[in-house]
């Protein structure tokens, strides 16, 4: 039997339980971020942070201030910590528009939770 993965949508399910469940690291931190991801499973959801809370929504419900484009694999990778943001940027394998400096702050605080699965 091959490792169980989480499907896209209940990775996003458990990113916005795991923040919740500890905001310190997003306390004060007010911004969208939306994943565009494709591959394997496919699909749009937006990270929303704003005072101290998380919340994940599907689809494009507000501006975001940074997308994020990847593979579901990849993005697998990246939620786990063993995709760095900025080598998977400089080798294509990571998409970034909007504000490139908001997408980098995201790592670091992804970095403060335990996301693997």
């Amino acid at each position: 039997m091959g490792e169980k993965h989480l499907t896209l949508s209940e990775t996003m399910e458990n990113v916005e339980r795991v923040f919740n469940e500890n905001p310190e690291p997003i306390s004060g931190v007010n911004r969208i971020y939306q994943f565009n991801i494709f591959g394997e499973e496919e699909g749009i959801f937006q990270l929303q942070l704003e005072e101290g809370k998380a919340n994940v929504v599907a689809g494009t419900d507000a501006v975001a201030d940074s997308t994020l484009k990847m593979s579901f694999a990849n993005f697998h990778n990246f939620l786990a910590g063993r995709l760095n943001g900025t080598t998977a940027f400089m080798t294509g394998k990571l998409k970034i528009d909007g504000d490139v400096g908001k997408a980098i702050k995201l790592e670091q605080i992804l970095k403060q939770y335990d996301l693997r699965q």
